[in-house]
């Protein structure tokens, strides 16, 4: 009698025991989901999209090692629980690499925009001592008319800048300083092959 009491008893310890690893780490699920949000917040999606990508990726892994755990009649969360720690101070880690980030791109698009400024304004110095013969003076229009536009990309560039929106606004910068040292390189070989 005795030993089926101590048997019965080792029984319940045993269930006890494996019962209490076989707890859904939630606690752990809900940080490393916080610390995600957390990083999209940052924008991390945005200024370090392949680092925010691979944390998201590791979350979805970890998370769907926990739900084949569920299934199982001994639940191991063990080694999910390290994992999303990892998670969790990755996505924090990303977070501070994108605040990083976006406050270099900030600095990069103040200086673009100052740069900017002044080809667009030695152009148009250019263009007053541009050729004008008979097909210059149809270039010159068309120079003007690309002006025109690049001068509303700086304009809608400077909108995104002071909404905060870094990496629109350098986007939009860069594709309009392109433009612009295209037509500053056409101007001045104009004027050069004229001077010649």
């Amino acid at each position: 009698m005795k030993k089926k009491v101590l048997m019965g008893l080792a029984t319940i310890t045993m269930v006890a025991l494996l019962s209490g690893c076989g707890k859904v780490p939630q606690v752990e699920i809900d940080a490393a989901n916080a610390a995600l949000q957390a990083a999209k917040t940052a924008e991390s999606d945005v200024y370090v999209p392949a680092e925010f990508a691979a944390v998201q990726d590791s979350l979805n892994s970890v998370l769907a090692e926990i739900e084949t755990q569920k299934s199982k009649l001994f639940k191991k969360f063990g080694p999910a629980k390290e994992k999303l720690a990892a998670v969790l101070t990755l996505a924090n880690q990303v977070a501070s690499n994108a605040a990083v980030k976006k406050e270099e791109v900030r600095a990069e698009v103040t200086t673009l925009m100052a740069d900017i400024n002044t080809v667009i304004a030695e152009n148009k110095t250019l263009i007053t001592k541009a050729p004008r013969g008979k097909e210059g003076a149809a270039v010159l229009e068309q120079i003007k008319a690309e002006m025109a536009t690049i001068e509303g990309s700086v304009v809608e560039a400077q909108g995104s800048f002071d909404k905060g929106s870094y990496m629109d606004a350098l986007n939009k910068i860069k594709a309009a300083q392109e433009s612009a040292a295209g037509i500053n390189t056409e101007l001045k070989e104009a004027i050069a092959k004229v001077k010649r």
